[in-house]
Order: structure tokens, then C-alpha cells, then sequence
């Protein structure tokens, strides 16, 4: 039997010990018993990091045959971005291309590992983003495996860089079915995973990362997935005079938001074509809520559901034929239409067609309706 004083007395003890640990400071408490942060917040951060961003067009550029003596992006480049308040970088790679060419994988690492150095000096989160594939329809079974091997390549390369600097986007605008294209992301994702399983991945959805197939998609079964999309609507305003694209955005001399006085007349060349479509749907589409609509209705949606981070990884302007000021007032509209729906978002791009400089990349060449545009205050 315990005697009444002893009792009484380890009471006392046992009170006067919680109360000494109650006023213990909490980051005392932290450091002898650090709380886990759950790894679907951890990754809604990593997501965020990723915004404002911007994309280096170089390493895509398969037309030019020179590209990878191409000195054109150094230092003063990474400089500016981190002036112009810049968080990350996106750098699309042909890696398809070079091999086709024989070019050596090594040979392009090595500006890759370059724009990996700038990266972590000056702060930036890295994307490396594998660019014009050849994956189709008909040999996605034998392609998906060539492009898992070379992820796993690239695992293994790059297994010691941090998880939350460096980022694999698996691939950009697949136009495969969207059932092909599930079945190959799933398997070039479990590819990497067999050897990196912390490397945080970017996957989008068919037809050219489109919001309208990422809204039809089923998430895959991993729980380090950033799920991205391309935003160039209205096509017919962003894409206005673009080769590349055909007699469809052949109209040129579209403003934005749409102006009924300055609206040009139907290029011949865009009849019977989704151009002229588009021409007569641009009264509606050509404005800012029609932004906000769209990826409301398709994006946020589909990431709530799913409860899975989103960011978009191309917006722009071709900035040939479209005049400066619709630019900035387009780039500003989707910037800020992107933050209210919390979705990071990274501009195509820096240094081409698309272009946020008014020549040579520098504050200089910053257009003021531009440095508005894109949030630059100083």
C-alpha cells in the first residue's frame, strides 16, 4: 500500500513538471520534437515556387542548326530575371532532336548544367523540359520506353540535386490520344520513380497540354505530381500571323481586348478554316473575363477535385503582328487572372518571337506597359 503523504507528494511533483514544460518556448519544443509537414502541403509549395516564371527558348530551337554553340543567354540574363522578379525558369530541350542529329547527350548537358549553375546562384527553381518528342498513335508502346529510359538516364544524372530546385516536366504537348497518353505517362513516371523517388514531376494533359483534356483527366496514382497546362486563348489574338501555325491565324491586326472600331477585316486566306471561327467568336472571347471563364471552369475545378497543385506553364504573345500595348494588357490580364484562381504561371518567353522585350533583353528595352504586365515595380 502507498502511503497518503507519498501520494500526495508525487501529485505535486507531477504537476510542478507539466507546468515547467508548459512554459518551455515553442521553438525549444520544435527542435526536441520537430513536427512533419504532410507532403500534399509540402508539394501545393513547391507548385507556388514556380511562380512568376518565365521559359529561356535556346535548347528548343530545332531550325537553327547551330543552337548549342549558340552563346546568346549568360549571366547578365539570370541578373535581369532575378530583377525583374522572376522565381523560375523553364527550359525546354529537343532532346529527340539532338539524338536524331547524333548529337551526344553529354554535349547537351553541358549548357544545361550551365543554365543549372545560373539557377542556383541567383536563386531560381530549374524545369527541365523534355521538347518536341516523337511520341504518336502508332508507336507509342516502343517510344514510351525509349523516353523512360532516357528519364532514368537523367534520374541517375541528377539524383543529388534538390527536390524542390529542380524539376523534370516529362513532356511537352503530346497530341496523342488521350488514353495513349495516360497509359505512357503512367509508365514513364513509374519509370523514373524506380530511381528517384523524390524528384517532384510535371505532367500535362493531350492535344497540346490543353485545359479541356486536363479536365477529362484522370490524376495518376502519384503523390509528387505537378499537373501543368498551356494557355494561348484566344488563339486567334495570340498566335495572329504565326507560320508555323497556318492560313487559320492568317488575320492580322487583332487587338485586346476586342475593339469592334479597330477589328480587321477576315484575311481571305482564314476562310473555312477554325480562323474564321475564331473571327467571329473573338467579340466574346477577346477580354478578360473570358480568361477567367475558361480557366475557372476548366483548371481550378479539375485541381480541386483532385486536390492536386497546378501551374501553367506557357502563356504569351507571338509579337510580330500584335501591337505593344495589346501584349501588355493581355500578359497583365492573364498574370493577375492566374493569381486570383492561385496558379502559378511562367511566360513564353524571354528572348524570341514571343518576347516580353522590345529588343536585346534588358530594363532598357522593358516597355513601361510591360514592366506593369508582368508586376515589375522598381
Amino acid at each position: 500500500m502507498i502511503a497518503v503523504g507519498t501520494y500526495r507528494y508525487n501529485w505535486v511533483v507531477i504537476i510542478s513538471c507539466l507546468f515547467q514544460l508548459s512554459c518551455i518556448p515553442m521553438h525549444i519544443m520544435a527542435k526536441t520534437k520537430p513536427t512533419t509537414v504532410p507532403a500534399d502541403v509540402l508539394l501545393f509549395k513547391k507548385a507556388q515556387s514556380l511562380g512568376p516564371g518565365i521559359n529561356l527558348s535556346w535548347l528548343e530551337q530545332t531550325w537553327d542548326s547551330h543552337i548549342l554553340q549558340d552563346t546568346s543567354i549568360t549571366e547578365h540574363d539570370f541578373k535581369l530575371l532575378k530583377t525583374l522578379g522572376f522565381k523560375s525558369i523553364r527550359l525546354p530541350v529537343a532532346f529527340t532532336h539532338f539524338e536524331r542529329n547524333n548529337v551526344p547527350l553529354d554535349s547537351v548537358l553541358l549548357r544545361i548544367n550551365k543554365v543549372l549553375a545560373l539557377c542556383k546562384k541567383y536563386g531560381f527553381n530549374l524545369v527541365i523540359d523534355y521538347h518536341y518528342g516523337n511520341l504518336t498513335n502508332e508507336n507509342y508502346q516502343a517510344e514510351t520506353l525509349k523516353i523512360t529510359d532516357f528519364w532514368q538516364k537523367m534520374a541517375k544524372i541528377y539524383i543529388k540535386e534538390r527536390a524542390d530546385r529542380l524539376f523534370f516536366e516529362i513532356y511537352n504537348e503530346p497530341t496523342v490520344d488521350d488514353a495513349i497518353w495516360k497509359d505512357a505517362a503512367y509508365n514513364i513516371v513509374t519509370g523514373i520513380r524506380k530511381i528517384d523517388k523524390k524528384r517532384t514531376l510535371l505532367v500535362g494533359a493531350s492535344n497540346y497540354n490543353s485545359i479541356y483534356e486536363l479536365s477529362r483527366f484522370v490524376r495518376l496514382a502519384d503523390e509528387n505530381i505537378i499537373y501543368c497546362f498551356h494557355f494561348y486563348e484566344p488563339f486567334f489574338f495570340t498566335h495572329q500571323g504565326a507560320l508555323w501555325v497556318g492560313d487559320q491565324v492568317a488575320t492580322t491586326g487583332v487587338s485586346f481586348p476586342y475593339n469592334e472600331e479597330k477589328f480587321p477585316a477576315l484575311n481571305p486566306r482564314a476562310k473555312n478554316t477554325w480562323g474564321e471561327t475564331n473571327y467571329y467568336k473573338y467579340r466574346n472571347d477577346g477580354n478578360e473575363a473570358s480568361l477567367m471563364d475558361k480557366l475557372k471552369g476548366y483548371v481550378k475545378p479539375w485541381a480541386d477535385r483532385y486536390k492536386v497543385p497546378v501551374v501553367c506553364t506557357e502563356y504569351g504573345v507571338y509579337n510580330k503582328y500584335a501591337d505593344q500595348y495589346s501584349r501588355c494588357r493581355y500578359i497583365k490580364a492573364m498574370r493577375t487572372t492566374l493569381k486570383a484562381l492561385n496558379i502559378p504561371g511562367m511566360l513564353w518567353e524571354y528572348n524570341s518571337n514571343f518576347s516580353i522585350f522590345d529588343g536585346k533583353p534588358s530594363l532598357d528595352n522593358l516597355p513601361d506597359c510591360m514592366r506593369d504586365a508582368i508586376g515589375y515595380t522598381n
